[in-house]
Order: structure tokens, then C-alpha cells, then sequence
């Protein structure tokens, strides 16, 4: 069975990453947090540039560990995992890298807005902590940013075609802890459904595309994807 599973941020959860939209999700508790991941914001203003930079050295994301979910999808080495989280958990759990595709790019680098030289979050986090208030890139001074997809940029659209295309060819698409309320990514659903796909949605709360689907699952990420996964495979699921 070809399986797809498009992952949010309520994968994360049981690994110490908060989510967004759920009832501790960042913007509940921080209602600022939204202009440091928008891209109007962060280029228009040096101070938000610097707040945004030190919100990324305190990503919950740099110490955490792959949890029960990660760690149950990457027993499906043939599945591909199309997700919207920013962590690399999925790959460090043991997914092959070039089967996640990640949305919403990665934390761990950083690129240059004016020339596109690539370098690492790490390396911009250290210059921030010696002393430069905003780093520029090192090559032409342009400015630099997470190499992460911020609110109002598009996806890469190759990373997207490659996600369309394994929405369409799929048996079965899962859809784990995710809100289904950010495009495009949600569309995945109905791409996938309109292609013949069956739908589960392991997600705590209600999404838009709950009517779609053939199972709704409501327990804990970290109890239900060990469960679904062993069924696929035929494996006891501890």
C-alpha cells in the first residue's frame, strides 16, 4: 500500500515543541510570536529581525527528540512524509531524508534574502550573541533568515509539485496533527481524496476536511500512529 502522511506541528507536541493553533499553541500564549514568522515584518525591521533570531536559540526544536509518532512513521521506509514542521524529527527518527518533503523548509539553516548564499542558523545565532544586533550576510550584506518559509512567501514549488504528486499517487493519505487550516498544504487533502486516496485524520480537534474522511482518530498522536502503522506493516505495534 502507497501511504502519504502530511505532519503538523501536533506531531511535535509529545516531543516538547508547542503548537500553534491548540489550546496552550504559541499564538494563544504569545500573540506576538506571529510577526517574528512573517516576512513583511522581519524585513522591514531590524529589531524584530534580532527577537526573531533569538526565538530560534530557544527552540524547544534544538534538544528535543523524536517521539512515539516520529518514530512509528519511520517504520514505513516507502511512505512518503510531506510535512508543515520545521524540526527535523522525522529525520532524525529515521525517515529516509529524501522521502520528507518539508513545506515550511528547516530551522537548522539560514539564507541570504538579496543573493541566496546559504549558511547555517547556528552560525548567525553566534554572531547575534557577539555583539551584531542584526547580522547581515557575509557575502554581499543582504539581509539573512532562517531558511524556514515565513507568512507571505510562497513554497518552494518544487518541494510542492513533488507533495502534489504524492497526494495523487497514494492509497492511503494520513493527515497527523494538523489543523487543515494553512494552504496550500490543507488542498493535499482534497488532492489526495479526488484521486481515489482513503482519508484518515489523527488530529485532537475538528478540521475542515473531518467530512472527507473514512476514520477519525481523536486519542494521542503518540498512542495512534504506532497502532495504524504496526496494521500497515503487520507488526506488533510495540
Amino acid at each position: 500500500m502507497r501511504v502519504t502522511a502530511l505532519t503538523g506541528a501536533g506531531i511535535s507536541t509529545e516531543s516538547g515543541i508547542p503548537d500553534y493553533r491548540g489550546p496552550s499553541g504559541v499564538w494563544r500564549t504569545d500573540p506576538e510570536h506571529e510577526k517574528l514568522v512573517t516576512y513583511e515584518y522581519y524585513m522591514a525591521d531590524p529589531d524584530i529581525r534580532r527577537r526573531s533570531w533569538l526565538r530560534r536559540r530557544d527552540h524547544p526544536a534544538w534538544n528535543a527528540e523524536p517521539n512515539a509518532g516520529h518514530l512509528a512513521l519511520a517504520r514505513l521506509p516507502e511512505a512518503w512524509i510531506v510535512t508543515q514542521n520545521i524540526d527535523g524529527l522525522h529525520q532524525r527518527a529515521g525517515s529516509p531524508p529524501e522521502r520528507v518533503l518539508e513545506l515550511h523548509g528547516n530551522m537548522y539553516g539560514a539564507v541570504c534574502t538579496a543573493c541566496g548564499v546559504r549558511s547555517t542558523t547556528q552560525e548567525a545565532i553566534d554572531r547575534l550573541l557577539a555583539g551584531e544586533s542584526d547580522p547581515p550576510c557575509l557575502d554581499c550584506g543582504g539581509i539573512l533568515k532562517t531558511a524556514t518559509i515565513m507568512f507571505g512567501q510562497q513554497l518552494d514549488p518544487a518541494t510542492l509539485t513533488m507533495a502534489v504528486h504524492a497526494a495523487q499517487e497514494c492509497d492511503l493519505f494520513l493527515a497527523i496533527g494538523t489543523s487543515l487550516q494553512v494552504q496550500p498544504a490543507a488542498s493535499l487533502v482534497s488532492v489526495a481524496v479526488e484521486a481515489g486516496a482513503r482519508l484518515v485524520i489523527v488530529n485532537a480537534e475538528p478540521t475542515p476536511y473531518d467530512d472527507l474522511a473514512e476514520e477519525l482518530v481523536r486519542e494521542p498522536i503518540g498512542t495512534a500512529l504506532p497502532r495504524i502503522c504496526a496494521e500497515l506493516i503487520g507488526a506488533d505495534p510495540s
